[in-house]
């Protein structure tokens, strides 16, 4: 065993691929493998604790990053249905070059005329030395940065007054100066000059402008979807909104001044999110009739956005063929497996697996190991308790192989209900760290296996059984003539 030959868990190689952190459900792991390879979608059921949420991201960290990107497009000739459009990373790569063309250059505070530097806030208006904007003193000498800014202030008559009047604050900083000047051709036109935030400036001439105003004009997209997102999309309890997708309310009604375009108001779903991605719902019979639209989902690869509140100006908004090809990782308890929808569960079937999640494995030198790489890998993941000595390890194992005889009436095995086994191991981890030990000792996780335990279990402790615990937290109500009270 390597626990024979470690000091502490500090001396245990956590595994970095999360699939090779699944402690004892080797099937499961087997049928991963080949959701990732095939894209087959999965049902785990089993109780809480087994590791269900672990094998679905698993699942979804071994895909490749999602490629696509979603937008939805004003549409000039029926605003109230926004167009989708969606864009492979090479297009929006080459897209991002032609719109870097009407972005300008960026040069230093130095390459430009000194009064706009002084007005960005980078040239002192004393000295001439140039500086971060952060700093509203000049570090050379030591003067205020815009005193000339200042003084030009108090000189205009106008300023003078409104600063009598209202009291105006200090001249700060400006983010964007427009000047002009003479072009090729000896007409002139307008420059503009914008600080950006890595103390740079940005320059914007004529040409620029014009492209900027032309991009603005003939591409208004809303990116829903974008590329650079998690293809892991955890959505349990959902409602239907967070489901589907939504368009809000305007209170304006779209006004063209006033209000806001209906394609500026489009929220993507959880299908829509999980798009090239893993969509795992935990708790899956819990969403009811919303198991209709997964299925759709699952089916079509595609789904509508549409207002969900009829009394909101966004039910008139539609949004059709929005894609949604994500891998289904569906979770539930064993109990609840026959509330699941029939056609959803046959969906699952045809493109995929049911996974029954085992609950102990065998007592074994090996998956004794496994254990100790449990210990280990929790202490990480918390990252605020101390690493365990070996007569710790040794004791979760036991501790594990009564939990698997009690729980599950399984002989000579070790429980795979890691969950609660890990909320023992912080608590040990707590009690270390209250006393500043540097390791977490027996005693600690002696004390944990005390005090760790459920409130059904303390109620048959105190009251010798859960329903006599349950029959005390009723309030009693006392009869005003024989109720015996002293006021003295």
């Amino acid at each position: 065993m390597i626990l024979d030959d470690i000091e502490s868990t500090a001396d245990v190689v956590v595994p970095s691929d999360p699939i090779a952190r699944v402690i004892g459900q080797d099937n499961a792991i087997e049928k991963i493998h080949v959701a990732i390879r095939q894209r087959r979608n999965l049902l785990l059921v089993g109780p809480p604790g087994v590791g269900k949420s672990m094998l679905a991201q698993a699942l979804a960290k071994h895909l490749t990053p999602p490629q696509q990107q979603i937008s939805v497009l004003h549409n000039p000739k029926a605003p109230n249905r926004p167009v989708v459009e969606v864009m492979r990373k090479d297009e929006i790569s080459s897209r991002s070059q032609k719109e870097g063309l009407a972005t300008g250059r960026v040069v230093s505070p130095m390459e430009v005329p000194s009064f706009v530097a002084e007005r960005l806030g980078f040239r002192c208006g004393s000295c001439g030395s140039l500086s971060g904007v952060e700093f509203l003193t000049c570090p050379r000498c030591g003067s205020n940065k815009y005193s000339r800014m200042v003084k030009s202030r108090q000189e205009n008559p106008v300023n003078k007054m409104l600063t009598d009047v209202f009291e105006v604050g200090p001249v700060k900083p400006e983010k964007e100066v427009q000047t002009s000047r003479i072009g090729y051709g000896g007409s002139e036109e307008v420059v503009v000059y914008q600080r950006t935030s890595e103390g740079k400036v940005r320059v914007l001439d004529q040409k620029a402008l014009e492209e900027i105003r032309q991009l603005n004009e003939r591409d208004k997209r809303h990116v829903i979807v974008p590329l650079e997102r998690k293809n892991f999309v955890h959505m349990s309890g959902a409602t239907e909104t967070e489901l589907l997708g939504d368009v809000r309310h305007d209170p304006y009604g779209s006004h063209p001044e006033i209000g806001t375009p209906a394609y500026l108001r489009v929220v993507a779903g959880a299908i829509h999110e999980a798009h090239e991605g893993v969509l795992f719902i935990d708790e899956l019979p819990h969403l009811e009739h919303l198991q209709n639209f997964i299925l759709t989902a699952m089916q079509e690869k595609k789904f509508p956005i549409t207002g969900r509140n009829p009394q909101s100006a966004g039910a008139s908004v539609k949004v059709k063929d929005v894609p949604c090809d994500f891998l289904f990782v569906g979770a539930c308890n064993i109990v609840d497996v026959s509330k699941i929808l029939p056609p959803l569960r046959s969906r699952i079937i045809g493109n995929g697996y049911e996974i029954l999640l085992e609950t102990t494995m065998p007592d074994t030198p090996e998956n004794r190991d496994r254990i100790l790489q449990f210990v280990a890998q929790e202490i990480a993941t918390d990252g605020r308790i101390p690493h365990a000595s070996p007569e710790v390890v040794k004791a979760i194992i036991e501790e594990a192989k009564v939990r698997a005889q009690g729980v599950d009436n399984a002989k000579n095995s070790l429980t795979l209900r890691l969950r609660d086994l890990g909320g023992v191991v912080r608590m040990a981890g707590d009690l270390a760290v209250l006393e500043d030990s540097e390791y977490i000792e027996y005693r600690h996780v002696e004390r944990s296996l005390k005090e760790s335990k459920s409130i059904e279990h303390q109620l048959q402790e105190r009251y010798g059984s859960v329903w006599s615990g349950l029959e005390k937290d009723k309030s009693i109500v006392l009869d005003h003539d024989s109720a015996d009270r002293s006021y003295g």
